[in-house]
């Protein structure tokens, strides 16, 4: 089984390219909707961040006021930091979940996009990354256009993140969205030939179809043995 690694940054066209990959029939494990479930009302996320966080954060039907929360870490390092251990269990369990899932399906090649791939150590499972990449001046007019925020504001949730120039040296593959949407399909394509190429084996025996493999082979194997042992037996 393939396990590619999506990441990028907030207004970097990461979730672009991670609809590309749906619309080629490629299965994708989201992170952001991992963790919208680990936070639902009554999970154990939520308890354990409303606890933390005190029921200011809730809205009047009990589930996490999001954006509320976002504010309250988003220019606080140390709080951001601690909202990201409480949840890392419950959102790593989730993803494993849903990526065994798929497994069982039968499925070769999967596609995790996490926005905090690197941060998590999340990348040491998957190959290749790919790092959806665009320059600082870009993605700050981006985010400015698509959410209407200050400047300001916008700059406090790009620094919150690891630098995309930083993600781009960790990367195996780099997408540059820096121009048009055709551009960006052109490179997706390359990339959606690179990530769907044959298996090697190492992948292919960590997909289910060589784990019936090797179960059949051992299978045959016990079977050739004991035939030959009885046989042995028999002539003796």
């Amino acid at each position: 089984m393939r396990i590619v690694g999506l990441t990028g940054g907030i207004a970097s066209g990461k979730s672009t390219v991670s609809n590309l990959f749906k619309s080629h029939d490629v299965p994708i494990v989201d992170a952001d909707v991992v963790a919208r479930e680990v936070l639902m009302k009554g999970s154990g996320g939520w308890k354990k961040v409303v606890a933390a966080f005190g029921d200011e954060i809730l809205l009047e039907n009990g589930e996490v006021n999001r954006p509320r929360l976002g504010q309250i870490v988003i220019s606080d390092p140390d709080k951001r930091q601690f909202l990201n251990r409480l949840l890392a269990p419950y959102i790593s369990r989730g993803i494993f979940w849903k990526v065994l899932k798929l497994w069982m399906k039968g499925y070769k090649v999967i596609v995790l996009d996490v926005p905090l791939l690197f941060e998590a150590k999340m990348d040491k499972f998957t190959k290749p990354i790919i790092v959806v990449w665009v320059d600082p001046e870009t993605q700050i007019q981006r985010l400015l256009a698509r959410d209407k925020s200050s400047e300001e504001d916008a700059r406090n949730r790009i620094n919150a993140q690891m630098s995309l120039d930083v993600k781009r040296g960790k990367a195996d593959i780099v997408i540059d969205n820096t121009g048009s949407l055709d551009d960006l399909n052109q490179q997706f394509q390359k990339v959606f030939v690179e990530v769907t190429r044959p298996l090697t084996w190492t992948e292919f025996l960590r997909s289910r179809q060589g784990v019936f493999a090797i179960l059949a082979s051992f299978t045959s194997g016990v079977v050739l043995f004991m035939k030959t042992f009885n046989n042995h037996t028999h002539i003796s």
